[in-house]
């Protein structure tokens, strides 16, 4: 097989959650373009119907399927949803995530447990729920999205609960791909660093800050991030797995 062939996700079917807009949306349709049939998960239902239908006019199948992955329930229905639709899965990009900034000393109980229950417990259901569907197939590729916030603190914004809860994400991925590896499963994860989407244009008075710290002098785009997710999506990964991928354009080297 040759390598290009190797990147091709012809005939796989997958899932994205969080994938109704900015990262989860270009993830979605990364994989989609690449072949793959791609399953768009998201809170809002009319987002993922939206980005349903921009994978459909690629001549792949999508679905939208509305998912709160702080639910165990949800999500393991949610899954089981989309096997009794395609038969099978064989990518699942957990990427569903939300940001908040407080100073620790006062954040409070419900701040700190609404990040970790989306980014951390929700990045757990899920991969608890894909695991068994791929442990029983035999083969299977899990990315988690996490974070360069899982390797540096951030600044000047305080955000603890955020880098705590992917940190979690990236251990978590650790700890899955030891004890999946055996069994068929890949699974890594990919830590963006500072990266453009329409969130961005809320704190546009910290970007110039941010850019003094990136080595390559420019924020990511979206389109940044899929060749990675298609690497760690495809056959072209076989041999990788409990990989933390940081396209960061070198943030964390400084």
């Amino acid at each position: 097989m040759s390598i290009l062939e190797r990147f091709s996700l012809a005939g796989r079917t997958a899932l994205v959650t969080g994938a109704g807009q900015g990262i989860g949306q270009a993830f979605a349709l990364a994989l989609a373009e690449a072949g793959a049939d791609v399953a768009v998960v998201d809170i809002n239902p009319e987002s993922a119907a939206s980005v349903a239908s921009q994978i459909e006019a690629l001549g792949v199948r999508s679905m939208p399927v509305v998912t709160d992955v702080r639910s165990s329930d949800e999500v393991d229905q949610m899954v089981a949803d989309i096997v009794d639709a395609w038969g099978r899965l064989d990518i699942a990009v957990n990427n569903a995530g939300i940001g908040m900034w407080a100073p620790a000393e006062e954040m409070t109980d419900e701040q700190w447990e609404s990040v970790l229950a989306v980014n951390l417990n929700g990045v757990f259901y899920c991969c608890r729920a894909e695991g068994r569907v791929m442990l029983e197939q035999g083969h299977g590729k899990i990315i988690n999205t996490a974070s360069m916030s899982a390797l540096i603190v951030n600044r000047p914004q305080c955000q603890v609960s955020y880098n705590a809860s992917k940190a979690g994400v990236a251990h978590l991925t650790r700890s899955l791909a030891t004890e999946w590896a055996s069994r068929g499963l890949n699974v890594n994860c990919i830590s963006p660093g500072y990266t453009r989407t329409p969130l961005v244009d809320q704190v546009a008075h910290l970007v110039d800050g941010w850019l003094a710290d990136i080595p390559m002098g420019r924020m990511a785009e979206v389109e940044d991030l899929q060749g990675a997710l298609v690497f760690l999506a495809s056959d072209a990964s076989a041999y990788v797995t409990g990989h933390e991928l940081v396209v960061d354009g070198g943030f964390t080297l400084w």
